[in-house]
């Protein structure tokens, strides 16, 4: 039996992570039911711990992480870049909270919660670091990226 405070805790802190990358959220999910960190048998989200599953979240975070850089990249809270975070936040919440033992659709809200605060929160942390550091973007960017695959990593290693 889990700990349901520590699942609903879990399914929060995904969804910041998809709110600080949007696709890393879900690659750490997928490797988190391929490693059987988490067991999604008997679920329909027991396809997130297939090698295919794995390979494509990690190529898309990885593109995410890359574009994440470049000149021309919209804002995250642009409403696309919300919504999509919004989406995998929930999707990545839900797969996790159903593979460690609580409720998918609890998860779901959670993780979408989750990504609004990791959204703004990380553009503010963000954007306020830049200022105060006086760093280069890209160099915030890179903590940020390290912060967003650790953390995701940790949080889905947690049960």
């Amino acid at each position: 039996m889990t700990n349901s405070n520590l699942v609903l805790a879990l399914a929060f802190g995904i969804g910041v992570i998809a709110g600080l990358r949007a696709l890393t959220a879900p690659a750490v999910v997928a490797w988190a039911a391929h490693l059987h960190w988490i067991n999604l048998l008997g679920t329909h989200l027991a396809f997130m711990g297939t090698i295919v599953a794995v390979a494509i979240f990690t190529l898309a975070a990885v593109g995410e992480i890359v574009n994440d850089k470049l000149p021309k990249t919209p804002p995250r809270t642009a409403t696309p870049s919300l919504i999509i975070r919004i989406v995998m936040g929930a999707f990545a919440a839900a797969t996790l909270s159903a593979g460690i033992g609580g409720s998918l659709w609890i998860g779901a809200l959670l993780g979408a919660v989750g990504a609004v605060v990791g959204t703004f929160g990380g553009y503010y942390v963000r954007t306020g670091l830049v200022k105060a550091l006086h760093s280069p973007d890209f160099v915030i960017a890179l903590v940020e990226d390290a912060v967003a695959v650790c953390g995701g990593l940790f949080l889905a290693s947690r049960l």
